[in-house]
């Protein structure tokens, strides 16, 4: 139209990447150059607590501060835990959020380093070697004792650590201790260990069996940090604590210092984000792999219809806050829907229950067709709507229609309801009261007759429906909608030991309907609309061969 606004396309809407600083984001000392890292354990798939952590290091380092430096940082220190499949699957979550790390490393590639930061630090007389089983040190670090090695010489912690790297039946029964103070108020700093032995030697899945003593992440980490040039680290404020201990090995170690950026993790209402109880339900079957979108990982959250944008807009508006809440899912998806309403085409499906309706007064013979926008307010181009004698829509609709009424068919006009054809059989149903289910209740429609009414006000009409003509080749799809995995908001101490009782019967619902024509077009990502049911990701395109599957994204009213 010659009159139309400048459209307000995604590609020309504000980018994440290109957003402006956010005052309460400021970090110290940015000026001379920002480095960050994000450094995830490889021992599962990365979840929306994760893409927190994630997405603010690279806010800092692309977008806040321009020019500054990402570091995504495989802490491969269990080798228990830790596999290649996790580590793969990480770098594939990474991209899922729309990061592309400056630098790629392992903790790994240190070890070397670190096993000299070690010898260092037992020299230097702040460690020590210890052989304290674990659960009776456990026990002595909660009654603030100090270990019956605390005070063994110097010689002897490095024969005993010497031992524990050739991974001998001795060496696997001792540990290198920090000396810090056996009585600290702060428990991180009675003492923690700082390089053991596995309890397997599991061969580790990138150095095989180089090594049989491994530092833990508390040693390792800011070790690293400072060697690789780190100059803010981002942790979430349950290691307050531990930031003691990360500022006392830098310091024991005379390694240069690097700045504490604290935020809160984020935690949601009937989410599950144990990976121990992910991977149960994933491996019992009661989901469809880690991908699955009732899941709160990455990749789950990404195929319900998630996006980046959305993603990293609600993290950044989380960012400064210290405070852990458990937050409903309903602002994050209000957010989302802000970046999916911009690119969603709008289509129309009806479902499998119809009614078949005949229309007349058509202003020309035949089945014929129009070019029509796709979204009515930003320019995704056009689709083709058909038009003919012969259309179907919804029963929910039919079922209320009264004889002469007036209704507006949605993209086409007014028309006139003139013959109705009940259903022989009435379905009923009622209360446990013995009242009756109102719309259960109203009878269904075999057929209509509508009379079309195209100068008639669409303003004065209360129902304004969906409709698809038949005269085109329909698709035939699946929408797929979710409810949470668990029924409860949060789990108490007490709750966990029966979680699984606590999981939603059914939160998995599948309906059958026909889309117009265009939808055979429509691809997998595909981000859309179908007109009075909402957003949808495209999961499977339609073919031949299968329908397409949808999956509702939510907006944050349900």
């Amino acid at each position: 139209m010659a009159d139309a606004k400048p459209p307000k396309t995604k590609d020309n809407a504000p980018k994440g990447k290109k957003a402006p600083k956010v005052k309460q984001m400021e970090l110290p000392n940015a000026a001379a150059g920002v480095v960050t890292r994000f450094p995830p354990e490889p021992s599962g798939y990365l979840h929306i607590g994760h893409s927190k952590a994630a997405l603010l290091n690279d806010f800092f380092a692309h977008i806040q501060y321009p020019g500054g430096k990402m570091i995504l940082r495989f802490d491969d220190t269990n080798t228990e835990k830790e596999n290649a499949e996790f580590q793969d699957a990480i770098r594939e979550d990474v991209a899922l959020l729309g990061i592309k790390p400056d630098v790629i490393s392992y903790t790994s590639d240190y070890f070397d380093q670190i096993d000299e930061y070690c010898v260092q630090i037992i020299k230097a007389g702040k460690a020590y070697a210890d052989d304290t089983p674990g659960d009776v040190m456990s026990a002595m670090r909660l009654a603030r004792e100090p270990s019956a090695h605390r005070d063994d010489s110097i010689e002897d912690s490095l024969a005993h650590y010497a031992e524990m790297k050739t991974g001998t039946d001795e060496g696997r029964r001792w540990c290198i201790r920090a000396k810090i103070s056996h009585a600290n108020d702060n428990a991180s700093l009675r003492d923690p260990v700082i390089f053991r032995c596995p309890k397997n030697q599991t061969p580790h899945h990138r150095t095989g069996t180089k090594y049989k003593a491994y530092p833990t992440y508390q040693f390792a980490c800011p070790i690293v940090d400072s060697i690789e040039g780190v100059t803010h680290a981002l942790r979430t404020t349950e290691y307050n604590d531990q930031d003691a201990q990360y500022k006392w090995i830098l310091k024991a170690l005379e390694l240069r210092p690097v700045y504490i950026w604290t935020f809160s993790k984020i935690q949601f209402v009937r989410t599950l984000m144990s990976k121990r109880k992910l991977t149960k339900l994933v491996n019992a079957g009661t989901v469809s792999g880690w991908d699955d979108p009732r899941f709160p990982t990455v990749r789950g959250i990404r195929r319900r219809g998630m996006t980046v944008e959305g993603l990293r807009d609600f993290m950044v508006s989380q960012g400064p806050s210290k405070n852990v809440v458990n937050m409903d899912w309903h602002t994050i998806w209000t957010m989302n829907k802000k970046v999916i309403d911009l690119k969603a085409a709008r289509y129309t499906a009806i479902d499998a229950n119809h009614v078949v309706c005949k229309i007349t007064g058509l202003p020309q013979d035949g089945p014929y067709e129009e070019s029509k926008p796709k979204h009515a307010k930003y320019d995704l181009g056009n689709k083709k709507v058909v038009y003919s004698g012969n259309i179907i829509i919804e029963q929910e609709d039919a079922r209320t229609f009264a004889k002469d009424e007036e209704i507006t068919l949605m993209n086409w006009g007014n028309a006139y309801i003139r013959d109705i054809e009940y259903a022989k059989t009435t379905p009923s149903s009622t209360t446990a009261d013995g009242v009756a289910d109102g719309i259960s209740q109203l009878q269904n429609v075999s057929s209509l007759t509508l009379e079309l009414h195209l100068d008639g006000d669409f303003k004065a009409t209360k129902k304004k429906i969906t409709w698809l003509s038949t005269d085109q080749h329909l698709v035939p799809i699946e929408l797929v909608d979710f409810d949470h995995l668990l029924a409860k908001d949060k789990l108490t101490e007490e709750d966990e030991t029966h979680w699984e009782d606590f999981l939603t019967k059914q939160s998995e619902f599948t309906s059958e309907a026909v889309a117009d024509v265009n939808v055979w077009n429509v691809n997998v990502d595909d981000v859309l609309q179908f007109d009075r049911k909402g957003y949808f990701r495209c999961d499977k395109a339609p073919s031949k061969e299968t329908k397409g599957v949808f999956f509702k994204i939510p907006t944050g009213k349900e």
